[in-house]
């Protein structure tokens, strides 16, 4: 499928790619599978937190405070309280920017700002949870010139190229497989069976679970399919945030081995 980016963000995302920052080794004998999700549409907790929930499992949500209550995509966003209840169900609540501007249309100092403008929505919508450890860029666009930044703010970044987090890995490009309506489910099923048979971490990423879902979402019998297969080979379903616990990754330390 053609990439639908603009020429310069493919360039400065695949810069990103191809000249990554410190890579950290992790080892596990034991599949991971997250499930992320971007902007956070009302529906995707009506009926995306319910199925992982049937399955004993937690999510990450990356949270554009500045979405929250609009539209886009034909989607009505989650509000404060939809976010608040995330929290207290045990999901994770992650960083997705305030503006949900592409961050190679900000500079350093703009992108701060952001940041910390979504770092104190995040902690006005949570009775002190954890909130805002992990990143996923806006629109998976990246760019070179805000990677120090995000370094020092954040355990990881999460993209949108597809792939098996395994071996040595750039925490601050992460990779993961995105699920659209038109994604066939053996596709997706073929990256578990993937992963499996050489175990690594796997992130799946959307925006909407819904029964008529956007062009960016999925439905939830897809979601639920994917639990079902997830479960059915073994694989530990971790949020973002303790999957890098169980890999041992550090902010700022040398990581250790997973058990």
């Amino acid at each position: 499928m053609p990439n639908p980016l603009p020429l310069l963000d493919r360039i400065a995302t695949r810069l990103v790619r191809e000249f990554p920052g410190t890579r950290v080794p992790i080892a596990c004998q034991q599949p991971i599978v997250s499930f992320t999700f971007d902007d956070v549409p009302e529906a995707t907790l009506a009926n995306g937190a319910d199925v992982l929930e049937a399955h004993q499992a937690r999510g990450t949500f990356y949270v554009a405070g500045g979405l929250a209550s609009t539209s886009e995509y034909g989607c009505t966003m989650l509000s404060a309280a939809g976010y608040s209840e995330l929290a207290a169900r045990g999901h994770e609540l992650a960083c997705h920017s305030f503006s949900h501007r592409s961050v190679r249309t900000l500079s350093r100092r703009q992108l701060a700002e952001d940041l910390d403008r979504n770092a104190r929505y995040l902690a006005g919508v949570t009775s002190g949870a954890v909130t805002g450890r992990n990143f996923a860029f806006p629109r998976t666009i990246a760019s070179p010139h805000v990677r120090r930044e995000l370094d020092r703010r954040f355990r990881s970044c999460r993209g949108g190229h597809p792939g098996i987090n395994r071996g040595a890995i750039d925490r601050g490009y992460l990779k993961a497989v995105e699920i659209r309506p038109t994604t066939p489910i053996e596709a997706l099923a073929g990256w578990i069976r993937e992963l499996v048979a050489e175990p690594g971490w796997l992130i799946f990423f959307t925006h909407d679970i819904s029964p008529e879902p956007s062009t960016f979402g999925c439905t939830p019998a897809t979601l639920a399919n994917l639990m079902k297969e997830v479960r059915r080979q073994g694989c530990a379903v971790l949020t973002v945030d303790a999957a890098l616990d169980a890999v041992g990754v550090t902010h700022g330390k040398e990581p250790a081995p997973c058990q």
